[in-house]
């Protein structure tokens, strides 16, 4: 199946679907599976981005003034289209981030559930209404209407790791509250990212509202977040780069979703077979690269060794190998992820850790590593590695699992496993994240759910209805009521 262009500069090809186009530059995209070439995008210039803006400018108002029926009804053609191309891009998905191909499939099918969510939840997004009488000193001479508005031109930059179900979660509720979209999709992930905008624009959606621009990030990011048409910053990623955005951005309204050190706190009296069972598919799906990924275990002494032994033996069960072979440890993104996570165990090694298990890195590919006996003079206390490796913190008490916790610079989530509910209500309430999982292990969904991070781990809450709320802004109309005498108008 031929790809289609959706703009005049917007291209891309496939391996073995399309030739590569001879008269644009393109950047190519290599899979970490096999080395091998997935397909090219075009690198868009300065000129051809500020052409992207202005045509969205243009078209954002005319969007807004469609009816939200119609603007959910496309959104819900759309999703019907991600559902039946689920296994078309999630093939492609697969070879770009070596994400194993079931796994990529349900990112896709997962993607579409997303939006048919979003399209329903915006028709139900209502204003207020509200008298003068009701603040002190003031007459019912005035009726205020409040209702939500779009902000305009939104900007979309989702990471490698969910390149369509993270550009889906920014691009739907902009759409469906009236704003337009510029995507910068992620340049390992970026052929799956423009699959799905083509079957946006296939569903009815107009180019000019989604568009992509596509290039290196260190060539035209600074480039795209401190454009004058940009209303609103949807930004996934890592802290240090989120971080840089906000400080280039300026008072452009910001939503961030950035790095985590998620702890799994495990209490004596825990479930040990079922908190090790969560922990290990926290921690090694898609290879530990998510941010909600458990990144630490904080574990009392007393039932420690239990538990790093059911770790060890479910961690080793894992498969290793190819994500075609639907593989649950699978070749990092790329070699200095790979290289840096070996760096950070070898290191805690060498400081006094133990070593369970793992800890052999083939290339991209890092076995699921398992390191106890860690400490907080070690950087992997710490520092996010985004790959299969758990290190095991041992504690005296919840008291200390709590500090070490909240000493961290991120606060994106946690999980308390315990079987006293008081006891974990007592906990979560002085973990310094957004979101705590008790008896669960961190993730981010489902999707409708509020998420957040403190500290270092974002700005805003996402979710579909905070992410519909947060991607519009309150706009209040003023009627000034003049006293009427009804009887001589009745």
């Amino acid at each position: 199946m031929a790809t289609r262009r959706t703009d005049p500069h917007h291209r891309y090809w496939l391996a073995g679907e399309r030739r590569k186009p001879d008269d644009t530059p393109t950047l190519p995209v290599v899979s970490p599976v096999d080395g091998t070439v997935v397909g090219g995008v075009h690198e868009y210039t300065r000129e051809q981005i500020d052409l992207c803006f202005a045509a969205a400018r243009q078209a954002q108002p005319r969007w807004f003034a469609r009816p939200l029926t119609e603007r959910t009804e496309l959104l819900l053609r759309f999703a019907d289209l991600l559902a039946d191309n689920a296994e078309r891009i999630g093939e492609v998905l697969m070879m770009e981030v070596a994400k194993a191909r079931r796994d990529a499939r349900d990112e896709v099918a997962r993607s579409a559930d997303y939006v048919r969510h979003t399209a329903e939840d915006a028709k139900r997004v209502i204003g207020d209404s509200q008298f003068s009488d009701a603040f002190p000193g003031q007459a019912r001479d005035k009726l205020a209407v409040v209702h939500r508005v779009p902000l305009g031109t939104v900007l979309a930059i989702p990471p490698f790791n969910y390149p369509v179900n993270l550009a889906v979660s920014k691009i739907a509720p902009a759409l469906a509250t009236g704003n337009a979209v510029v995507l910068k999709p992620p340049s390992q992930g970026a052929l799956s990212a423009l699959m799905m905008c083509d079957l946006a624009h296939e569903a009815g959606i107009p180019p000019e509202v989604l568009q992509a621009v596509t290039g290196r990030g260190s060539r035209i990011g600074d480039y795209l977040v401190q454009h004058g048409d940009v209303d609103l910053i949807t930004f996934t990623g890592s802290s240090g780069t989120g971080a840089e955005l906000a400080r280039k951005a300026g008072m452009v309204p910001l939503l961030l979703e950035l790095g985590g050190k998620d702890p799994a706190i495990v209490l004596a009296d825990a479930d040990i077979d079922a908190a090790a069972a969560d922990i290990v598919s926290g921690a090694f799906s898609y290879s530990g690269q998510r941010c909600t990924a458990v990144k630490r275990v904080l574990v009392v002494d007393a039932v420690a060794d239990r538990l790093v032994a059911a770790v060890a033996q479910r961690a080793a069960e894992l498969t290793v190998g190819d994500p075609r072979d639907n593989a649950r440890i699978t070749p990092l993104v790329d070699a200095d992820a790979a290289v840096g996570a070996e760096r950070m165990v070898q290191d805690a090694v060498a400081r006094g850790a133990t070593l369970v298990c793992g800890g052999d890195r083939e290339g991209n590919l890092v076995r699921p590593t398992v390191v106890d006996r860690v400490t907080e003079d070690m950087d992997l206390a710490w520092v996010e590695p985004f790959a299969p490796v758990l290190p095991v913190i041992r504690v005296r008490s919840a008291e200390e699992a709590i500090r070490i916790s909240n000493r961290s610079e991120y606060g994106l989530q946690a999980a308390v496993f315990t079987r006293d509910i008081d006891l974990a209500i007592q906990v979560a309430a002085r973990l310094d994240v957004g979101t705590v999982q008790v008896n669960g292990r961190t993730a981010r969904g489902p999707d409708h759910f509020p998420f957040l991070g403190t500290k270092a781990s974002g700005m805003g809450t996402q979710g579909v209805r905070p992410s519909i709320e947060a991607m519009t802004r309150v706009k209040s109309l003023v009627v000034n009521l003049h006293a009427k005498d009804l009887a001589a108008v009745s």
